[in-house]
């Protein structure tokens, strides 16, 4: 009695209804419709590559997936399926036809959003730079930037002037004059060391040295991890670079303060200024806190914890250090600290 399978090849993406009695009739059969050499040529499973001998055969349940190999060719099952992914040079735009026409059709959430995601993967022209070459990336952008580069330095520089003000607004709430006028020379003296900076805009820039960047030179940032945890157990990454619809979801990617911004930090800064003079603050530590890498993390949305980090202010760090001399105290400008 004949045995129905489901027969394709390596290099043949179609799969073909085939009945056969043994392997050798499959074989056959196999070689006939793919146009292959008999010699050589054996039938595995596509699931996991085991090959099928003559005894397994009959123990194949009906319309199982089998793949027929020539002689020299390997399969170990969805690992090569995945592997092939990874090959976008020779694989992506088949891939990117069929995703399409899978999700035109497709009723399930849960696969339309992965079929979504891989199409987010697999349109990626992060090789091409400027206005010119990739057009649709730049829709929604200004015109004043040419290179995506650019865009994502200003992207960066727009999140860290966006801390700066959160600083510059705790001002209007301060109702003692002194301390008011206190808290506002700290805010322009950590404006000034913003300004040198460039706003730290190289976080996102691509082109920047890479012990600048958070990005590989293609473009790649990968989630550093919840605030309480040393990296991403999801492996999440994403490439704003590639086109327009990850530069749009790298919108939602957070620069979150270990130390928070809001809760800890802000308040240690007002608490120090309301005690000391704006010349004893160690600025150099809060300007750490509030806008480098010392204290931020690049994390995915679903990375972002909101609750309370329960983090504080290293007291030590928080004023300027002093040495005694036999002439009275003198103040001695700290160097750069890293968050402990």
């Amino acid at each position: 009695m004949s045995k129905p399978v489901k027969l394709r090849s390596l290099n043949d993406s179609r799969k073909y209804g085939v009945a056969a009695k043994d392997v050798k009739e499959l074989l056959k059969k196999g070689c006939g419709l793919f146009q292959m050499p008999l010699v050589g040529c054996r039938v595995c499973l596509y699931e996991d590559g085991t090959e099928v001998t003559a005894e397994y055969f009959p123990t194949l349940p009906d319309h199982v997936d089998l793949l027929l190999l020539s002689g020299g060719q390997t399969w170990s099952g969805f690992v090569d399926d995945i592997d092939r992914l990874l090959s976008p040079d020779r694989y992506s735009q088949g891939l990117v036809e069929a995703a399409r026409g899978l999700l035109s059709s497709e009723e399930s959430p849960n696969r339309r959003r992965l079929l979504s995601e891989l199409l987010l993967h697999l349109e990626d022209n992060s090789e091409m730079e400027s206005r010119e070459e990739d057009g649709d990336w730049f829709q929604g952008v200004d015109a004043r930037f040419k290179t995506k580069s650019s865009y994502m330095k200003y992207n960066c520089e727009g999140r860290i002037r966006g801390y700066m003000k959160e600083v510059d607004s705790v001002a209007r709430t301060i109702q003692e004059a002194k301390v008011k006028t206190e808290f506002m020379k700290t805010a322009e003296s950590l404006m000034a060391m913003l300004k040198s900076a460039q706003y730290n805009g190289c976080y996102f820039n691509r082109t920047e040295k890479e012990t600048n960047r958070l990005c590989t030179q293609e473009g790649w940032f990968t989630c550093q991890g919840a605030f309480d945890q040393e990296a991403c157990k999801s492996l999440h990454s994403i490439n704003p670079y590639g086109n327009r619809e990850s530069r749009i979801v790298f919108s939602t990617w957070n620069l979150d303060h270990r130390i928070e911004k809001k809760r800890t930090v802000i308040p240690a800064l007002l608490d120090a200024v309301q005690n000391h003079r704006s010349s004893d603050i160690n600025l150099n530590y809060f300007y750490c806190l509030l806008f480098t890498r010392d204290n931020l993390k690049l994390v995915h949305i679903v990375c972002h914890k909101k609750g309370a980090h329960n983090l504080v202010c290293d007291k030590r760090k928080i004023y300027k250090q002093t040495t005694s001399t036999d002439k009275g105290k003198k103040t001695v400008r700290g160097k750069r600290l890293r968050v402990s």
